[in-house]
């Protein structure tokens, strides 16, 4: 072989040899799936994220505040509702003639409060009509002072009215059923109230003391005798309707006697008691 043959240059490589070098390593794709593999991993793909919307959940604080005020509104219906179920369930087992008799006693309250009313409005007209006002409204003035003198206790009184008396030999009557007793006669329509000797009055307390009860401080041995004064036809049903104060005594095993009567006399007295501090507003 000759010199020339021995130094003849080696071919350079293909471009396509450096490009191929330089670009990055070919990834496998991965296998197909099928039909039915795509479809399952798309409905496992939803419920995750139903889950993660659902679960913690996030409550914000406008949804916080408005779950309470239904819950306070909810709760605060059904104390309502059992409130009323409580009050009408005394009356739910009464006899026909109980609750027409406490309809009555409802009407004839009513009656009551209309005739006062018609009562205040002929007193107005009087004074407006009358030719000496002055005159007219002393007489009226005169007239005031004594019915305030009976509510106060500082005069007597006599009318129609009740005698309740109530024996307890058990001892189980305590001051609390007395109190209820003399609610009872003034939403009646009570208009002088007098137990054993003491005047009751507005400010008339009673409390237990030992085995007996006190009245304004004073201990009133049994029978517990109450005199009445007001519309007997009133007073006496008052308190003999179903759950009322002579059916809670007599639970209590105390025997109650109420007489209707068309002339009972009120003589005990209260001291007229001048306020401390009020003073009336024309002086």
């Amino acid at each position: 072989m000759s010199d020339h043959e021995e130094e003849t240059p080696k071919p350079a490589p293909a471009p396509e040899h450096r490009l191929r070098r330089e670009l990055p390593q070919e990834v496998p794709a991965p296998p197909a799936e099928t039909a039915g593999e795509k479809d399952t991993a798309a409905v496992l793909t939803g419920r995750q994220r139903l889950a993660e919307g659902l679960w913690p959940p996030r409550v914000t604080r406008a949804q916080l505040i408005v779950a309470l005020l239904l819950f306070g509104l909810g709760f605060g219906l059904a104390v309502q509702v059992a409130s009323n179920s409580d009050s009408g369930s005394a009356l739910r087992g009464a006899r026909q003639e109980d609750l027409v008799r406490i309809l009555d006693e409802l009407d004839d309250r009513t009656q009551r409060l209309q005739d006062e009313k018609q009562g205040l409005e002929d007193q107005r007209s009087e004074l407006e009509n009358s030719s000496d006002r002055a005159e007219e409204a002393r007489k009226q003035t005169a007239e005031r002072e004594r019915q305030l003198g009976i509510l106060a206790g500082t005069v007597a009184a006599q009318g129609p009215g009740i005698t309740m008396t109530i024996e307890d030999t058990k001892g189980t009557v305590r001051a609390d059923m007395l109190l209820d007793a003399i609610q009872e006669l003034r939403a009646a329509g009570a208009e002088a109230i007098q137990v054993n000797g003491v005047r009751v009055v507005a400010g008339t307390y009673l409390s237990d003391s030992g085995k007996t009860v006190s009245v304004d401080g004073n201990k009133i041995a049994q029978p517990f005798r109450f005199k009445v004064i007001g519309k007997p036809q009133d007073l006496e049903p008052a308190l003999n309707i179903p759950g009322g104060v002579v059916q809670t005594l007599q639970k209590e095993q105390a025997t109650v006697d109420v007489e209707p009567s068309t002339k009972i006399v009120v003589d005990a007295l209260r001291e007229a008691e001048r306020p401390d501090y009020a003073r009336s507003s024309s002086q």
